[in-house]
């Protein structure tokens, strides 16, 4: 039996279904984290065999609490999939002499400017691009570059503290919003549709890919409240439109040396065809978009994955559906008042959706800005993109949540 050293089992939420799903493919998990264990969910806390609950921003008491740990259980991998933490699990896996993704390979994926310098020397397409510690450095660096540009942390996830520049002005406006961030990513801004190419990865091969549609571009959700964000998972990957675009995915893959687990890259189309590499995760994609692609596949990619990362190997999986997920954000602030149109649309369209998770009439509003959940989520299904396309577009425009 293995035993998987499960880094932060229990957060955010959706880890809990993973920390599940090993233990269910007959791994032993042991968890660490700074998540009391009180907090923590059931799918992760109900599955563990140990847990150490150890503040993980401090690396030498982690290295200390699993040296101890070590000398009295066997440790035979290490596994994280929330991104702050993938290069804390190299370190982890050198200071114990295991196998895996090491402090150098994982840094790959943490630090942009790495990132993209590493896919250069492959000659994969990345945008224009410069890192920048100072303000002197970013308006070298935007000399270099160009306008339009975006800026943001070499280090970050999402959308988070990102910004379109498209004079000299606004980047003098955004420096100061962006003084928290040690070190920033400059690069080229570039106009086209946005994808993802999502694996898992077992024993040196692509187990499972999956391509993912935002509708709009994730820039765009999170600058416009009343966006209601969408991520379709597409059934046909054989469409020429993507083709490119999975390649490229499977170049960047074999550049990074990745070889087991999830990863989650985001690309760009433009008008004319050519692809652009964004950026890529050592992770599963956020937002529930797991649970996207497991309607996608009528399978359990959480399943996928442990088989993966302990056996090397796993079923093959394909989409039979396009599957969506489509976030809301009421208007007004406070507390849901009402919400309009749902029960219509259930009527309607109910044989399509497969979860409507909105938050209940009295509870507060989240923090668009800061969550992409919003204030709630619908997830819906077709064969037909089209038809799928419709009933989002009904869901958007018609699904109507109040707060005040």
């Amino acid at each position: 039996m293995t035993n998987v050293l499960m880094i932060s089992p229990g957060f955010p939420l959706e880890i809990g279904f993973f920390t599940r799903a090993l233990a269910r493919t007959g791994a032993t998990v042991i968890g660490i984290g700074d998540q009391p264990v009180d907090a923590m969910p059931a799918t992760a806390r109900d599955h563990l065999a140990h847990y150490e609950h150890v503040p993980l921003a401090d690396t030498r008491r982690v290295l200390e609490a699993l040296t101890g740990l070590a000398r009295n259980v066997r440790i035979d991998q290490v596994e994280c999939l929330w991104e702050p933490y993938v290069v804390l699990a190299a370190t982890i896996r050198e200071h114990l002499g295991l196998p895996g993704m090491t402090v150098e390979q994982a840094t790959r994926f943490r630090d942009k400017e790495v990132m993209k310098k590493v896919l250069d020397e492959a000659g994969i397409r990345t945008p224009r691009h410069a890192g920048a510690e100072t303000v002197a450095e970013v308006w070298e660096a935007a000399e270099v570059v160009g306008y339009p540009l975006i800026v943001k942390p070499v280090d970050g996830a999402g959308s988070a503290d990102t910004y379109r520049v498209d004079t000299p002005t606004r980047l003098a406006e955004v420096q100061p919003m962006l003084a928290h961030v040690r070190r920033v990513s400059v690069e080229e801004f570039v106009e086209g549709e946005e994808f993802t190419h999502d694996t898992v990865c077992g024993g040196g091969d692509i187990l499972f890919e999956n391509v993912s549609w935002y509708q709009p571009r994730p820039l765009e959700q999170r600058s416009h409240e009343w966006v209601s964000p969408m991520t379709i998972a597409l059934r046909d990957k054989t469409d020429p439109d993507l083709a490119d675009g999975i390649e490229m995915g499977r170049q960047v893959i074999r550049a990074l040396g990745h070889t087991s687990g999830f990863t989650h890259m985001e690309w760009y189309r433009m008008a004319d065809g050519e692809v652009v590499f964004g950026e890529i995760g050592a992770r599963p994609p956020g937002a529930r978009t797991v649970d996207v692609m497991n309607y996608a596949t009528d399978a359990d990619l959480f399943v996928t994955w442990a088989l993966a990362v302990t056996t090397g190997t796993a079923p093959p999986l394909g989409h039979r559906y396009n599957a969506a997920s489509i976030f809301k954000r009421a208007q007004g602030s406070g507390r849901i008042s009402r919400i309009e149109g749902l029960d219509r649309l259930l009527r309607e369209e109910g044989d399509k959706v497969c979860v409507v998770d909105l938050l209940p009439v009295g509870a507060p509003r989240r923090d668009w800005r800061a969550t992409l959940l919003s204030d709630g989520m619908v997830i819906a299904r077709d064969p037909d993109l089209d038809e799928l396309m419709r009933v989002l577009r009904r869901f958007a425009t018609e699904l109507q949540l109040f707060a005040e």
